[in-house]
């Protein structure tokens, strides 16, 4: 398929759509003083570990500068970091802290997305939520008689044999030595909403690795910028509910958004800053299209259902 004109980007909003609670984290994000404290490498686009500091409160943040982002063929130039933003204000609405708090602000390198910095959680031996790395993992889910975790709220299991209870199936994964393995996530409502999430907002690369359990328990998602496509290209490891009916609770959730999304909402306002009018309408249809279908999405069959690597 032959690459479309590239778009050059508009102008980055940086100023927020409405003024932040006083002593709140976006405040906190929003207005103070970004600092620089490394780079983390394994990105594909730049993204840098700062700390912030406003009115003697401090956090650590990653800062995502516009400058720093690869072009990719089917997105315009110069917009991951307002569809990262976007992506937290549609959760917001939904009801769901599964983003951590995200801002567009100016930062040492030009504007660009900030967004709180989440610990993740020491995991216990044979926890669920631990990851066992690729090293050794195969191997052990040969002879191991539960699924082996091979990141957080994912594991390998038996090829053979249905998913185990407390997982849902992803699909055949190949594994070191020729073997197959049955890769499962974890049945997890905080899963759950996330899949639903990602169906809103067309999340084309869900990944294991943007999968965050912090101390407390509360599960995050992060890397939202190839988002909000007017194409279907949903890629996702949550496949595990694919067809079945949506949550009660998912249900109520959408509903909420639907109405947050009217033409003279707030949010509406909001997005209206960080997306082009397509993008807010396709948002707004694939919405309906949930609450009219009551379910889980199925892949589509025209786009790779799960991203590349998968973990």
């Amino acid at each position: 398929m032959p690459a479309p004109e590239r778009v050059p980007p508009g102008p980055v909003t940086t100023a927020p759509a409405e003024p932040a609670p006083a002593g709140s984290v976006t405040a906190l994000l929003t207005e103070g003083e970004l600092t620089v404290r490394g780079r983390i490498p394994e990105a594909s686009n730049a993204v840098l570990h700062c700390t912030v500091v406003h009115q003697g409160r401090t956090a650590a943040c990653v800062y995502k500068p516009v400058a720093g982002e690869q072009p990719l063929w089917d997105f315009p130039d110069g917009t991951l970091a307002q569809r990262e933003v976007a992506a937290y204000e549609v959760c917001a609405a939904l009801g769901w802290e599964l983003i951590p708090p995200t801002v567009l602000r100016e930062g040492p390198y030009g504007p660009g997305m900030v967004q709180l910095w989440i610990d993740q959680a020491e995991e216990e031996p044979g926890d669920p939520g631990e990851s066992g790395g690729s090293g050794g993992a195969p191997e052990a889910a040969d002879a191991a008689p539960g699924p082996v975790p091979v990141g957080p709220l994912l594991a390998l299991a038996d090829a053979e044999q249905p998913a185990p209870e407390g997982w849902r199936a992803i699909g055949l994964a190949e594994v070191p030595g020729g073997g197959t393995a049955l890769l499962v996530h974890a049945d997890d409502p905080r899963l759950r909403r996330l899949a639903v999430l990602d169906a809103v907002i067309n999340n084309s690369d869900r990944k294991g690795g943007h999968l965050l359990t912090s101390a407390d328990g509360r599960l995050h998602g992060i890397d939202h910028g190839v988002t909000f496509h007017t194409d279907d290209k949903l890629r996702t490891l949550l496949w595990g509910w694919a067809g079945e009916p949506l949550p009660e609770e998912a249900v109520a959730a959408l509903g909420r958004l639907a109405a947050a999304l009217g033409e003279d909402a707030p949010l509406t306002t909001r997005l209206a800053a960080l997306l082009t009018p397509a993008e807010v309408a396709a948002l707004r249809d694939r919405v309906a299209a949930l609450l009219a279908s009551g379910t889980h999405p199925v892949p589509g069959g025209e786009w790779p259902a799960i991203p590349w690597p998968p973990v």
